[in-house]
């Protein structure tokens, strides 16, 4: 990726004015990869260059969203790095998109698998990730034995969990090998499905995502990733406009 002078990529970051940064780099305010920055025309890689304005990370600019949809495999955790040294998703991406400044768009846990995005947008990750936009989320489910009518009237009617009550969830039996169940919800609580069949009796053996929004995750195989074109990217903007 071609390099910016400094004064041009923090005023694209969208931090401050022209004026503002000029000054803010006459005062020693920014570092770029930890050392104070030198000049206006100081060129810098927004891929892989480390920019620091008053003691925060400025979150650079991309020339070009990329959003990749990955099939998790189970025992990967869905952050950019971990301290306990799991392996993440970033560690599994191939190697052409490990020096994008990707991040993963929400949570999976870390034994479930499925559809996962990983962008360097940051209004696409508010749009997927901020609860009034609504972007449906579907899981296959598998569980022991079946549910009962009045159970899956509960999880249609919303469940009351320790967080709080659930918003309406949509339910249907499949014969998808190992998964007996599909649930639909548009909420993304920490470990939501999980908690809300155990709630019912039925532990959750196995979990997969299989589509968010309007995107499926279709014939793409664990551990793969398959990069978004322009249009399904502008779909997922469009989705659930408000």
């Amino acid at each position: 990726m071609p390099a910016k002078s400094l004064l041009k990529a923090l005023t694209e970051a969208g931090i401050g004015s022209r004026r503002r940064m000029t000054e803010a780099i006459k005062q020693g305010k920014i570092k770029v990869n930890g050392k104070t920055a030198e000049s206006f025309t100081q060129p810098v890689d927004i891929a892989s260059d480390r920019i620091v304005f008053d003691g925060k990370i400025v979150e650079l600019k991309p020339d070009e969203t990329v959003c990749l949809m990955l099939n998790k495999p189970a025992g990967i955790v869905s952050t950019a790095s971990d301290e306990k040294g799991r392996r993440t998703v970033l560690d599994i991406l191939p190697e052409r998109y490990k020096n994008l400044r990707l991040y993963p768009v929400g949570r999976l846990d870390k034994d479930t698998t499925g559809l996962l995005l990983v962008t360097n947008g940051g209004d696409l990750t508010y749009r997927l990730t901020h609860p009034k936009f609504e972007h449906e989320k579907e899981y296959l489910v598998q569980i022991k034995g079946r549910l009962r009518q009045e159970e899956i009237r509960k999880l249609e009617l919303g469940i009351r969990l320790e967080d709080g009550p659930t918003h309406p969830a949509k339910i249907k039996e499949v014969s998808t090998t190992p998964y007996n169940y599909s649930i639909t919800i548009h909420e993304g609580r920490k470990r939501q499905v999980h908690r809300m069949f155990e709630r019912l009796g039925h532990p959750v053996m196995a979990l997969k995502r299989e589509r968010i929004g309007n995107l499926i995750l279709g014939s793409l195989k664990e551990g793969k990733v398959r990069r978004l074109n322009t249009e399904e990217i502008a779909a997922l903007f469009k989705e659930q406009d408000i």
